[in-house]
């Protein structure tokens, strides 16, 4: 893990977001930079919203189905209503990205969680 990476926006990173407390998603999993890329070209920070194989169809999730482009091993859920900002150090390793339509829709929803 190192700060010196400079992720862009609609990318899947694996990231390390344990420790955590309560609720929040933990563990070595996949994670959607959803910051924008001024802010990711110059903090040693992101916003992300992690993803999980435990489909649950939540009318603010967006599905992400495995394919070679996003290098998921499974279909994913992005889970918008967990958003939050970690250090780039949390991030181990790039897997792929989302397209522009998909990553977009993760924001329209993560406006809808904002504004409920």
């Amino acid at each position: 893990m190192t700060d010196l990476l400079k992720p862009k926006q609609a990318e899947i990173y694996l990231a390390n977001l344990n420790p955590g407390t309560g609720s929040e998603q933990l563990g070595t999993r996949p994670v959607l930079i959803i910051s924008g890329n001024t802010l990711n070209e110059n903090m040693p920070t992101c916003i992300i919203c992690p993803l999980s194989s435990k489909i649950k169809n939540f009318s603010i999730g967006t599905i992400i189905q495995a394919d070679k482009q996003n290098n998921l091993r499974h279909s994913s859920e992005v889970i918008s209503f967990q958003v939050r900002t970690i250090s780039t150090r949390r991030l181990i390793k790039k897997l792929g990205f989302i397209s522009k339509t998909q990553v977009q829709d993760v924001l329209n929803k993560l406006n809808n969680v904002l504004n409920y």
